[in-house]
């Protein structure tokens, strides 16, 4: 079996509340909050599981939240390293009105990471020597955007594929090292691609110039209700998005990750492979608050993509 690692350099502990509404100067009634391990590579990792694979979470953590994440991640049977920072691992909040299906999310910045967490990951890569590296999510204070650069460059070395969901300049720099697998959203794809903002009909130009510029072998271009889109160097293939009823969107990308990995892993070919993206995906928009996909409800979702693609 491959060996997946997961990166996450901003974790988080993801509290879900529950108010029949929000309301100015009230005191908002709710059950007890649940708790989830987050974070980009962490929701990965949590959705690699949930289909059966495995993987190794990397991340700092900080403090009584640091702890309390590692003890979450170990109740779930995640395997995982933790790298000790000085500052706390952070929490964000999410607030689900019972009486509208709304949702509102509190994201909070983070501590501040040193920059020896990230030599110190760096090594612990390079004595795993994983088949696939995944990076997700955007990087917290203290950290220079060619931090995934720097992963890029060592997953060329390790002949590792590097799958890299993140913004920005850390995006940009990782992109110009070379990179396996990019996913990007249609804003990100017109910062990669110079342009303000890019039209639907102009995509899959777009992706295939990042995939003639060395940048990476293969683009799934994330379109919101329009679906997905996969470019290889050889072909285009458009997903359409299911319609469901959907009671959150927290993780629904880091999901479509998941999605990903796990079935290159699993040896999936490529239009199957993004299929299983957007299923799980779609599957993680299902469940209230911050829980991910169910498998069940993915691999219905993934019939329902591959006959509609």
């Amino acid at each position: 079996m491959s060996k997946i690692v997961t990166i996450t350099f901003n974790p988080s502990i993801d509290k879900n509340y529950f108010v029949d509404r929000v309301l100015p100067d009230h005191k908002l009634r709710s059950k007890n909050p649940t708790s989830d391990p987050g974070g980009g590579g962490i929701n990965v990792s949590k959705g690699i599981k949930e289909l059966g694979g495995q993987s190794i979470a990397l991340f700092p953590s900080g403090g009584r939240t640091g702890k309390f994440l590692e003890d979450l991640l170990a109740q779930a049977g995640i395997q995982h390293q933790a790298f000790a920072n000085e500052e706390e691992t952070r929490e964000s909040l999410t607030i689900s009105e019972t009486s509208s299906n709304n949702q509102y999310r509190v994201v909070t910045e983070g501590p501040t990471v040193n920059m020896k967490i990230v030599d110190e990951i760096l090594e612990a890569c390079k004595k795993l020597k994983p088949n696939f590296l995944v990076a997700s999510g955007s990087l917290p204070k203290g950290l220079s955007s060619d931090v995934y650069a720097r992963f890029a460059s060592l997953a060329k070395k390790m002949d590792s594929k590097f799958v890299l969901d993140t913004t920005g300049d850390a995006l940009k720099a990782a992109a110009d090292e070379g990179v396996f697998f990019l996913k990007p959203n249609l804003r990100e794809l017109s910062m990669l691609s110079n342009v303000e903002e890019l039209e639907l009909d102009q995509v899959d130009e777009a992706a295939k110039k990042l995939i003639d510029n060395g940048w990476c072998q293969a683009v799934v271009v994330s379109l919101g209700a329009a679906g997905a889109m996969l470019a290889t160097k050889n072909h285009f293939i458009h997903y359409k998005t299911p319609t469901i009823k959907k009671r959150s969107t927290v993780g629904a990308g880091d999901s479509m990750v998941a999605g990903i990995v796990w079935a290159l892993q699993s040896g999936f070919p490529n239009e199957d492979v993004v299929a299983w993206g957007v299923a799980c995906g779609s599957a993680a928009t299902m469940n209230e608050g911050t829980r991910l996909f169910k498998k069940a409800d993915a691999e219905k979702l993934f019939k329902w993509v591959k006959s509609h693609s």
